[in-house]
């Protein structure tokens, strides 16, 4: 598995502003900045079927990009992308192939299963960790 690299950001627990701002909005808010701070077009956030969710879909040139948001503030629990299980890959295919059904996109179109994990300290700046390709959703994927 390749490793991203860590990126700033202010504290997440910190931020919070409103009574919709849960830490997990935030995270993903920060998530798509940066995505965006890299190029890619964000597509949809929270794309939900019966089967399973996916945090942010965005584009890569011509890459579809499905990406799972983790945030954890502490490791007790474990790490953000050791709480990413088999199960929760699979459920991420299954919405991932109802998207790219519901959008009549071909399988000739490249996909790609991303992860960014957030690390909160409380009152220390979130660390985000980028993995490309953190898993496969295989059929070529």
């Amino acid at each position: 598995m390749t490793r991203g690299k860590f990126f700033g950001a202010q504290s997440i627990t910190r931020r919070l502003t409103g009574k919709n701002r849960t830490p997990g909005a935030i995270a993903e808010q920060q998530a798509c900045d940066l995505l965006r701070q890299h190029g890619l077009k964000i597509r949809t956030r929270n794309y939900r079927t019966k089967r399973g969710e996916i945090d942010i879909i965005a584009e890569d040139n011509d890459t579809l990009v499905f990406v799972e948001v983790r945030l954890r503030s502490n490791s007790t629990y474990g790490s953000p992308e050791e709480s990413i299980t088999t199960h929760k890959q699979q459920r991420i295919l299954y919405a991932s192939q109802h998207f790219l059904q519901k959008e009549n996109i071909n399988d000739s179109r490249p996909c790609r299963f991303d992860t960014i994990c957030l690390t909160d300290h409380n009152d220390s700046p979130a660390n985000a960790q980028w993995i490309k390709d953190a898993f496969s959703g295989g059929n070529g994927w």
